[in-house]
């Protein structure tokens, strides 16, 4: 009976840590940031590791082009890609998160998110 008492000592420990390096990749993520452009740089977008669009900037000499189609294309093409970057950067630190932290079953279920390690890649 006290040994089960151990073990859910523990459980909770670990559970106050994990809540806190859960924390502390929330602020990392939100002080992430990531740059794409499209158009050969005529077009750069800034994301957050959040994948929180951040600024969109757009080269004058596009505008000045009046190519709407053009522009609305860049802008899409730049803003997946940041997107993408902001993504495949919070993989990293939820990964490194997970493999701090023993919990079984951890990287599957953040896989299922998008996040951490996924054997059937």
């Amino acid at each position: 009976m006290l040994k089960g008492l151990g073990n859910i000592a523990t459980l909770m420990k670990q559970a106050q840590d994990m809540q806190g390096r859960m924390n502390e990749l929330q602020d990392n993520l939100g002080q992430l940031r990531v740059q794409a452009n499209a158009g050969g740089g005529m077009v750069t977008v800034e994301a957050s590791g959040q994948q929180r669009i951040l600024s969109c900037r757009i080269e004058q000499s596009l505008l000045e082009s009046g190519d709407r189609e053009m522009i609305e294309d860049l802008v899409v093409a730049a803003t997946n890609s940041a997107l993408e970057k902001a993504k495949e950067s919070a993989k990293q630190e939820v990964t490194k998160l997970a493999g701090e932290v023993d919990i079984p079953g951890l990287g599957d279920a953040l896989s299922k998110f998008g996040l951490g390690e996924n054997p059937s890649k």
